[in-house]
């Protein structure tokens, strides 16, 4: 959630760390700050509420200097989003400086304790509390030193942290530990770096590693030195980033979401690439740790995911049972751990994350794999948190995804699980090799027929025109399109504001009817697969629940196979998608939703890369 950046080197800080909190403004934010030591040994800190440019003007108007220093920007959770409550926090005697992604439960304790030893505290924020107890330390024990008093401190708070320290009285160095939620370090040339997410540092280095829980690093201009928080030292796993830092830029579009939409051909095409032959049919998985033999004895799948990668792990269920056979639960992670889920050792645990680190999904996966289940995760950050603690991770190769809203991440999601599906149905001999190689066929297909789709002439700005005062939408959806209906929902309301709900298209009787008038606008997924014939069933009935709302005055927004006449003839409006399998139809239907939401909040006048209250990675529960 809040964003981090820490720098020691050579160059001046300021510009890097600007330059990096920019880069990670997609997480949200509501005010910002930015920590340096000067060569007198002077440490200056500006901060502003607000966005980003409120702290350039700070910075423009009273300049400071350095080689080292922090960087945050800050998503309120303890104390209001105002200037006094920004990061980085100091200590009483100014001279030690913290920022902080996460939450320390014992804050008010700690604070009780420290104003009795006449700690003045200026903040409202847990954080402030860390500055004061690194200076106690100091205070009674000065041989202590940054890093010593650093690890005291760690044994006196509880909760989940990123935590980046520095001391104007120990030159170019800054000091890290983890406990949740991520810290990346950079690896340059005589210059090092620390942050909460990769896209921070790109332009400076692709040679990174993540820190894991209980772990710290002490950078200097000399190297990283990374320990456990009892002091023993650890050697990193470095890994090179291949992304390309022109991902993580807008390339010419208005924003970052509308970039990662029209990306989704690519970002399929390398999920699919080198993992299905159309050939034999065969399908190949990588950082496979489980045996084809144990993917044979499965008995259940439980997945677990949170927003988005929700409504993917619903897409997943489909896929999974219909061509693997194995039966499959789905549950939001932030309810897994509260109801008892039945699990044994036959059970594989999933969970889908974009980024890695979703602290619910984490916390899932653990709970999983106390009881001793196997896991494999879906994600898109190679070193996240999910994959290290993973028996299994298929990458989708997406690339970096800075707008809130999930676009790319989530079809290749689904496209992912697709694969997988296809491999368990390979390794349990639930298909044979002719329709494996039929499946495989229609999925190399995909990244073309998203082209297609990306290039048709649909006019969305007319349609924005048409709910821009929209107040709410109904979305619906049948079969292995209902989750779509779910997510289009789900990007209609968080980027322009507009209340939405998605429901199964067979509920309309059971309480939505209610809602539907002149004024409301209901978006129907439509499509059909002609060869299929639950497709066709489907199809059927959905075409007379769109006859239903047109009975009552309802507005009707059909997405639709192309040359569909019977279901644009009840239609206000109408989006065609090219023919496809029924099992992939998500992936064409989602488009068009990804689409009219973008649109709409664009004329509604929403910052539809960075909505309110809203942050791309949630690392905190």
């Amino acid at each position: 959630m809040c964003g981090i950046v820490g720098y020691v080197g050579n160059q001046q800080v300021v510009p890097v760390i600007i330059e990096g909190l920019r880069r990670l403004e997609y997480r949200g934010y509501d005010s910002a700050g930015v920590a340096v030591v000067n060569s007198m040994g002077e440490m200056h800190v500006r901060r502003a509420s607000g966005k980003l440019r409120k702290l350039e003007e700070a910075l423009s108007s009273k300049p400071i200097y350095g080689d080292y220093g922090l960087g945050h920007t800050r998503w309120a959770t303890h104390g209001r989003p105002t200037e006094e409550n920004a990061h980085p926090h100091r200590s009483s005697n100014g001279r030690i400086c913290v920022v902080h992604n996460g939450i320390i439960e014992n804050y008010l304790e700690l604070k009780r304790e420290l104003q009795k030893q006449d700690h003045e505290f200026l903040s409202e924020t847990d954080t402030e509390v860390v500055a004061h107890l690194i200076e106690n330390q100091l205070r009674k024990k000065p041989e202590l030193g940054l890093e010593g008093a650093f690890r005291e401190m760690l044994k006196q708070i509880r909760g989940i942290y990123a935590l980046v320290a520095m001391s104007a009285d120990e030159p170019e160095k800054l000091v890290t530990a983890r406990f949740g939620p991520p810290v990346v370090i950079g690896l340059g040339e005589g210059e090092f770096f620390v942050a909460s997410d990769i896209p921070a540092i790109l332009p400076y280095t692709r040679d990174i590693f993540f820190l894991g829980d209980n772990e710290m690093a002490v950078l200097t201009r000399d190297g990283v030195t990374v320990t456990d928080n009892s002091g023993s030292e650890i050697t990193p796993q470095i890994q090179r980033i291949n992304w390309d830092p022109v991902q993580a830029e807008k390339g010419g579009y208005k924003h970052f979401m509308l970039k990662e939409i029209y990306e989704q051909p690519r970002a399929v095409r390398d999920t699919t690439q080198g993992r299905v032959s159309i050939d034999t049919g065969a399908v190949y998985i990588d950082t496979m740790k489980i045996a084809p033999e144990e993917f044979r004895k499965f008995t259940d799948i439980k997945i677990a995911a949170c927003g988005t990668a929700w409504h993917a792990a619903l897409v997943a269920k489909y896929l999974i049972e219909e061509l693997a056979k194995v039966p499959v639960e789905v549950d939001y992670a932030s309810e897994f751990r509260y109801r008892n889920p039945i699990l044994n050792p036959t059970t594989l645990m999933m969970v889908i994350s974009q980024s890695g680190e979703t602290a619910d999904t984490v916390a899932a996966l653990r709970e999983a794999k106390e009881k001793g289940c196997r896991s494999l995760s879906i994600c898109n950050v190679e070193g996240s948190m999910i994959t290290r603690e993973s028996d299994c991770t298929i990458y989708t190769h997406a690339g970096p995804e800075i707008g809130v809203a999930s676009t790319k991440a989530f079809t290749s999601q689904i496209v992912a699980a697709y694969i997988f599906a296809l491999y368990l149905a390979q390794e349990r001999g639930t298909l044979s090799q002719e329709m494996m190689k039929w499946h495989t066929r229609h999925l190399s297909e995909l990244p073309v027929k998203l082209e297609k789709l990306l290039n048709a002439e649909t006019d969305y700005d007319d349609l924005s025109k048409a709910f821009v005062l929209s107040t709410d939408f109904l979305y619906l959806g049948r079969g292995i399109n209902f989750p779509i209906a779910l997510e289009g929902a789900l990007k209609l309301k968080e980027i322009s504001y507009i209340h939405a709900e998605g429901y199964a298209a067979g509920e309309m009787k059971h309480g939505p009817n209610a809602l539907i008038d002149s004024r409301l606008p209901v978006v129907v997924i439509n499509t059909v697969d002609p060869e299929d014939e639950k497709s066709r069933l489907r199809y059927e009935k959905t075409l007379s629940n769109i006859q239903e709302v047109r009975a009552r005055d309802g507005i009707v927004v059909a997405i639709v196979t192309e040359g569909d006449k019977d279901t644009t003839q009840f239609a206000s409006f109408s989006i065609e998608v090219p023919p496809s399998s029924e099992l992939l139809s998500p992936v064409l239907s989602a488009i068009p939703l990804q689409l009219l939401a973008y649109h709409i909040a664009v004329r509604r006048g929403c910052d539809v890369d960075q909505p309110r209250n809203l942050a791309k990675s949630v690392t905190v529960e």
